[in-house]
């Protein structure tokens, strides 16, 4: 269990500490001289052999507020500390609030230097402190008072702490280890040690962890060895303060600093964004209006950033809603994590709130859909908000984000009913059923629009039909939505071009009078057929109808447009690959030079033709000459004769 004090300068935290532990005075040279703490310290209680209690001295000196945020989280209790002769003074409200919005469970209030004041004056602190709590929460916190200077009261305050040491449920060790790290340093011989609270997780020495900072830098490191609740072991829970040396390429203590983070593999990937459900603290001293710039306090860390409102221009005092927190560092957190706003001088605590979605969007993040998927997440966890999500997500989600998001790796291994699993070129995604058949029968309904309005033409191809009707859906997902409408026959490929099944362009009883006439002139032509001026001029036809004509018979698959106005039958196309094979097998290989004899054409239209028969993925040139793509379609189906 970890105990934190909290409470006004000089209202006796450290004395507390040493008559509750045995350890006593400020650990550092300078705290000593001032006769304050400025930085964290960290005892330990061992209760019996296989419990020890942790407890955290924050600071309360208003300087030094960071310093009490860094320690705060993954306390199990806080003990309010008031001096008796003093009373509630503003660091112990200040603590209280920061206590609060950090979602400390619970909460005991302990009056100090009860020897310098008489029962009376006893009874009056903690009414006031009583009255300061009504609002907060932590009505029902018991009350001990004692004095660290003779003794009295603190027999009775251990006991206490024992007790409830022996009732708090050890945290569940579920998700990847995550530890916010707040002390860093070189030990002789050993290396780089680095403390923090265990947040989630399990770890063991041998495993890796990646350290990732403001920098956004990511370095793989290894657990060399640990200490657990000041004691050494193998493994380290969620729950528990934890040591750990730490080896890596060069390391030094800068490298992993305070409010560096240790994640596991599956939690990489920190962000300058965060959208937070915020509360603006009901004393702040004034409105919290949009692009506020703030310090924000998450774990250990403290950078500056600015508050992006996306619900109003300004939340006034006591007032909650959504906001994301545009950082000038990158941050690592998860769903739910707590977040602490101070002003941009430091001086006094704005509010704070909880982590919605650590990956917060830069676009689109004012939009009603946006603003309805964070008041989703705002009301539950992963499970209870998961199908409702996918019921309007367009592009589905991504089961990994969702682990990132929520820490929570074997969540996803069941899915819900109603749930399925799209696999993309960019990763697996999840989508609602009926979400994925609508998106299904809107390119079917977009395709049956386009042929509706060009009947002329096949289809669009695949980037069209996407900018047509689809351009919402990520190229990854609209990808696999057209390979499983074309595996389950629901679209049809002629070439480039999808279209639906029934769909054929169709000529016109005038048009297919003309073919009439021009068809035997192309085929007549062989490996040289007239250009469309040599038709339009024999038939004596406008050249108009006839490129016209000759282009719908194109996008039937009936001819091919090697060049403008040149056309080539399907069968003669398939003649010059045919030579084009026989080419690039024989000793001399496939050139112009080579082809041009072969064809007996000028050197002109055969690079033509040849740059054609690349196009079309026949061939694939090399230098000044060609070989055959084994996988061309027409190649296979020309071999097989």
């Amino acid at each position: 269990m970890i105990v934190a004090t909290a409470g006004h300068i000089d209202h006796g935290k450290t004395a507390l500490l040493a008559a509750l532990t045995g350890v006593g005075g400020d650990h550092r040279r300078e705290e000593r001289e001032r006769g304050m703490t400025i930085d964290l310290g960290y005892r330990y209680a061992a209760l019996d052999a296989a419990t020890t209690l942790g407890f955290i001295d924050v600071p309360g000196h208003e300087k030094f507020v960071h310093n009490m945020l860094a320690g705060a989280g993954g306390v199990d209790i806080a003990l309010l500390v008031v001096a008796a002769d003093d009373g509630v003074m503003p660091q112990t409200r200040e603590h209280l609030a920061i206590l609060g919005l950090l979602g400390i469970p619970r909460l005991w209030i302990v009056l100090t230097k009860t020897d310098r004041v008489d029962a009376d004056r006893c009874e009056t602190v903690e009414t006031d402190v009583r009255r300061l709590l009504a609002a907060s929460g932590y009505q029902d916190a018991p009350c001990f008072a004692l004095s660290s200077h003779t003794g009295e009261g603190v027999d009775a305050l251990r006991e206490a702490l024992a007790r409830q040491a022996r009732e708090v449920a050890a945290r569940s060790d579920e998700g990847e280890f995550r530890l916010s790290v707040d002390r860093s340093f070189s030990v002789a011989g050993a290396g780089v040690v680095v403390t923090g609270t265990a947040l989630a997780g399990r770890l063991s020495v041998g495993d890796s962890l990646w350290s990732e900072g403001e920098d956004g830098r990511a370095r793989r490191l290894r657990v060399r060895g640990l200490h657990a609740q000041n004691r050494p072991g193998e493994t380290a829970t969620a729950g528990q303060r934890v040591a750990l040396n730490l080896a890596g390429e060069r390391l030094r203590p800068e490298h992993v600093p305070r409010g560096s983070w240790l994640v596991g593999e599956a939690l990489r990937g920190s962000s300058r964004r965060l959208d937070v459900q915020l509360r603006v603290l009901e004393d702040a001293p004034r409105a919290l209006s949009h692009w506020t710039p703030v310090h924000v306090h998450l774990g250990a860390q403290r950078l500056m950033g600015r508050v992006a409102l996306l619900a109003g221009k300004a939340l006034a005092p006591g007032e909650e809603g959504p906001a994301q927190l545009v950082l000038e560092g990158q941050v690592h957190a998860v769903h739910g994590d707590a977040v602490v706003l101070r002003d941009q001088s430091a001086w006094f605590t704005l509010g704070g709130g909880r982590v919605l979605d650590p990956q917060a969007p830069a676009r689109g993040r004012r939009t009603p859909a946006r603003l309805a998927e964070l008041e989703l997440l705002a009301s539950g966890g992963l499970e209870t908000t998961l199908t409702t999500r996918l019921e309007t997500a367009h592009n589905g989600l991504a089961p990994d984000a969702l682990v990132r998001q929520y820490n929570r790796p074997g969540a996803l291994r069941q899915l819900p009913d109603g749930v399925r699993s799209v696999t993309t070129r960019r990763g697996e995604r999840l989508f609602a059923e009926a979400r994925w058949r609508a998106l299904g029968q809107a390119l079917t309904a977009a395709l049956a629009a386009f042929h509706e309005q060009q009947p002329d033409e096949p289809g669009p191809d695949r980037a069209r039909l996407r900018r047509f009707a689809l351009a919402y859906l990520e190229p990854a997902v609209y990808t696999a939505l057209v390979d499983e409408a074309l595996a389950a026959g629901a679209i049809h490929a002629s070439g480039p071009w999808l279209h639906l099944p029934d769909h054929r362009i169709r000529l016109s009883a005038e048009e297919d009078a003309l073919k009439a006439r021009l068809w035997p002139l192309l085929e007549a032509g062989g490996m040289d057929p007239p250009w469309v001026r040599d038709l339009a001029r024999r038939e004596n036809i406008d050249e108009a109808r006839v490129r016209a004509l000759l282009r719908k018979l194109s996008r039937m698959g009936q001819l091919h447009q090697v060049v403008r106005d040149l056309f080539y039958p399907a069968a003669a196309v398939e003649a010059l690959a045919a030579e084009a094979m026989t080419l690039a097998d024989s000793d001399t290989g496939l050139s112009v030079v080579a082809f041009r004899d072969r064809l007996g054409l000028g050197r002109k239209r055969c690079v033509q033709l040849l740059e054609y028969l690349d196009h079309v993925g026949v061939t694939r040139r090399f230098g000044n000459r060609r070989r055959i793509r084994e996988e061309s379609s027409m190649a296979q189906r020309l071999r097989t004769r």
